[in-house]
């Protein structure tokens, strides 16, 4: 009896040690993103069938975007929520099946402390401890719009591609390329020409005006996505996100809440980097749209579905009269 008991208890212990990460929402563990960019829907099991890249181990969110017609790529307002990148940490809070309901850590938001929500398929998170371990270290941050993985130094097999802003444990290097943890423990290598190491977020320099509107204009021609967060295309406020989360600086996820953080600035004061907000109402309602201001009277923008990231002038018909005003999150 001793001897099943010491048995059943080793069997209980082999099998919590496997527990797959679409089990673990009761205790609301960690995970991390193991895909280029997961999606995250506001229900689970709202995807269609086009929508099959975007939520399957591995994605083609290239083939995804460009696979849909307008009308396919609105469908998406309202149904879905943010994008998370390969590597970002999220805290599973609820199952349904094969979908699991995260917050996003990064993603500041007013309707929860921890993240921003929304669910997404468990087979594209994955938690690895020597990755976990890896939270604080130095990361090579992709500074392309996207990139490639490989498979070996000399760049010759490729792996994934991955998104402008996607942070990876740094590993060690070549004259040529990065080698970087991937989320599920396996390792990869980044073209040096892509990205860049740093030893921690704060070692990411102080930006500039100037800076925020040339990584900006890296996205011009970029068609728009609702609930973007990636090179494989932006919403209005995926856009500024990454622009200035990409220079060291966290703002919040959406539009309204960051036009209510920063500091207030006058239209006659509009600085380069500054950040421009649209309300309806003549501008007096409630915000849905903000651009980065670039100089001269213009701002750059994702603008809308039938659209791509462009630079108009700020009193362009349809947004001078909805303008609610600019704040700053620049020193």
């Amino acid at each position: 009896m001793k001897k099943f008991a010491v048995s059943l208890l080793v069997f209980t212990f082999i099998m919590l040690s496997i527990v797959p990460v679409s089990l673990a929402e009761e205790n609301n563990e960690t995970a991390y993103v193991d895909v280029a960019a997961a999606t995250l829907w506001v229900e689970p099991d709202l995807t269609r069938d086009i929508d099959k890249t975007s939520f399957t181990n591995p994605v083609d969110l290239r083939k995804w975007t460009t696979s849909m017609t307008y009308e396919e790529k609105l469908w998406l307002v309202g149904n879905l929520e943010t994008q998370a990148l390969l590597g970002n940490k999220v805290t599973i809070l609820e199952r349904k099946g094969d979908w699991v309901k995260v917050v996003v850590h990064g993603q500041g938001t007013p309707r929860d402390e921890r993240g921003y929500p929304g669910w997404m398929p468990a087979n594209q998170l994955v938690y690895n401890k020597k990755f976990a371990k890896m939270d604080n270290s130095p990361f090579i941050m992709v500074t392309s719009t996207t990139t490639r993985l490989y498979e070996n130094a000399s760049l010759s097999k490729q792996k994934m591609e991955i998104s402008f802003n996607t942070r990876l444990p740094y590993i060690t290097q070549t004259p040529s390329a990065y080698l970087v943890l991937m989320p599920n423990g396996q390792k990869a290598w980044i073209k040096k020409s892509d990205a860049k190491k740093y030893n921690s977020v704060k070692d990411i320099p102080q930006p500039t005006g100037e800076d925020i509107v040339e990584t900006a204009k890296k996205f011009l021609g970029l068609p728009y996505l609702w609930a973007g967060t990636s090179g494989f295309g932006f919403d209005c406020s995926g856009f500024t996100l990454t622009v200035f989360q990409a220079n060291g600086i966290n703002i919040p996820r959406d539009s309204s809440p960051q036009s209510k953080s920063g500091i207030s600035v006058a239209k006659e004061d509009l600085q380069k980097g500054d950040l421009l907000f649209f309300a309806y109402n003549n501008g007096k309602g409630r915000v849905h749209h903000v651009g980065i201001y670039i100089g001269n009277g213009m701002m750059i923008h994702s603008p809308n579905t039938a659209r791509t990231v462009e630079i108009i002038p700020m009193d362009t018909l349809g947004y001078v009269e909805e303008y609610a005003g600019a704040k700053r999150y620049l020193p």
